[in-house]
């Protein structure tokens, strides 16, 4: 990127410049931010702004004061006000927010992976809190976000009923697998499958909760277990190498097939904010029509948290754990609204513990996260607008967590998450890792 120079008389003046690397990457992947040619003690805002593939606009910004160089760098420098503060090298993708006068209770999700998040970034002088679009920026930049790799192939998979998106890393294979399984809200998640597949795993996301096109009611162990054996048999997975991976009653449907199928025979498994309270032998939907007993705070949110306190000792209502063979590795918020995941994990490690498989168990956990525990940098959401599949009602639901500690989770749990399937899934060279 080349600054502007103009002369007035016998002085330069050097417009400030703006450098955002790598202008293409993942979305997992820090970029640097930096900014040259300012005056010395320079106050100015960085901003933010994107624009969803649901047409809403988000922002983020922190206010910087320039060193005596007229330099301005994000990963070494304090934000001393805005939508995150101190040294937050991501900052202005995690927090992002809606833009004030946007439709409430929105979450920001990718559908369409095979193009990039764009992320405009605008340098402002002074220290600004609103009015962006009325003022003229110092510099600008635009930086894409991508949850695909270079190489990396997406496949339709529609065959013996299931419904779902296989995604292959670059190169040769064979890789290992992972089934991915997202929660309640129904409907076909790609992105988190995409990223895996962009560091080496062939990651299929199955649809499961569809009212459209799959009738909720059909759905049960057997749906799970041809996913599997489908993922299982395709020439570029190494069939032995499986993992499963969910989120929400994602997690339930892990834990019940690790426990008691006889296809199913994951190398190790993830649950992040489930339960292995679930009353098995029920088809979904008699699991959802079990669903009532909810709470609402003062805002009219929803908090789901209570269905399944306090956690029973009735063995018919929870999952043996006891009985699971594999590495399980569960990934908590303390502050999830939704579920009673830390609950729920530790009536797990005491269940391990009594059946002599508390070895295999691993548990994180982090204070002041929420429930959806994303992808790194993935902006946090308290509470967004949610449909209830089986009832056809759009509520609100809470969630749970803050902002900067949720993003920290997100981040931390993401590299565990990535290395805990590396060591149990005999990782190897077979995928040559493509840079954007």
């Amino acid at each position: 990127m080349l600054a502007a120079v103009r002369t007035v008389g016998t002085e330069k003046v050097t417009s400030p410049l703006l450098s955002v690397q790598p202008s293409r990457g993942l979305v997992d992947e820090k970029f640097q931010i930096v900014i040259m040619n300012l005056l010395p003690n320079q106050e100015v805002t960085i901003y933010c702004l994107h624009q969803s593939e649901d047409k809403d606009f988000w922002e983020a910004f922190g206010n910087y004061i320039s060193d005596e160089h007229g330099i301005v760098t994000v990963a070494k420098d304090k934000s001393l006000g805005g939508t995150y503060e101190g040294t937050e090298q991501m900052g202005l993708i995690w927090s992002m927010r809606p833009i004030p006068g946007s439709r409430s209770g929105l979450r920001l999700r990718k559908t369409n992976v095979l193009t990039p998040m764009v992320i405009h970034i605008s340098v402002y002088s002074g220290h600004l809190s609103e009015g962006f679009s009325e003022k003229t920026p110092l510099a600008s930049s635009v930086t894409e976000r991508w949850y695909v790799a270079p190489g990396v192939q997406r496949v339709n998979i529609k065959e013996k009923g299931v419904r779902g998106t296989l995604f292959l890393p670059p190169g040769p294979g064979p890789y290992p697998g992972v089934l991915d399984l997202w929660g309640g809200g129904g409907g076909l998640v790609e992105y988190r499958s995409a990223l895996l597949a962009s560091h080496g795993f062939a990651s299929m996301a199955l649809e499961y909760l569809a009212p459209e096109e799959l009738n909720t009611v059909d759905v049960d162990v057997s749906y799970f277990e041809k996913a599997y054996q489908i993922l299982q048999d395709h020439p570029k997975v190494q069939k032995d190498n499986l993992a499963m991976l969910g989120l929400s009653f994602g997690s339930a449907i892990t834990f019940s097939m690790a426990a008691y199928s006889k296809v199913i025979k994951p190398q190790c498994c993830v649950c992040i904010s489930g339960s292995h309270v679930v009353p098995i032998d029920k088809s979904l939907f008699e699991v959802f029509e079990e669903i009532k007993k909810v709470r609402m705070n003062e805002e009219n949110q929803v908090i789901q948290r209570d269905l399944i306190l306090p956690i029973p000792s009735d063995p018919a209502l929870k999952v043996d754990v006891g009985i699971i063979k594999c590495p399980l590795l569960l990934v908590n918020g303390g502050d999830d609204q939704n579920w009673a995941s830390v609950e729920s994990a530790a009536d797990i490690e005491m269940m391990m513990e009594k059946a002599g498989n508390r070895h295999l168990l691993t548990v994180l956990t982090y204070p002041d996260a929420g429930h959806l525990i994303e992808p790194p940098y993935s902006p946090h959401f308290r509470a967004t607008n949610f449909m209830l599949q089986e009832m056809k009602e759009k509520i609100v639901m809470l969630w749970g967590g803050q902002t900067k500690p949720h993003a920290y989770a997100q981040e931390d749990a993401w590299n565990k998450i990535l290395a805990f399937l590396r060591q149990h899934l005999c990782f190897s060279s077979n995928f040559a890792k493509a840079k954007l």
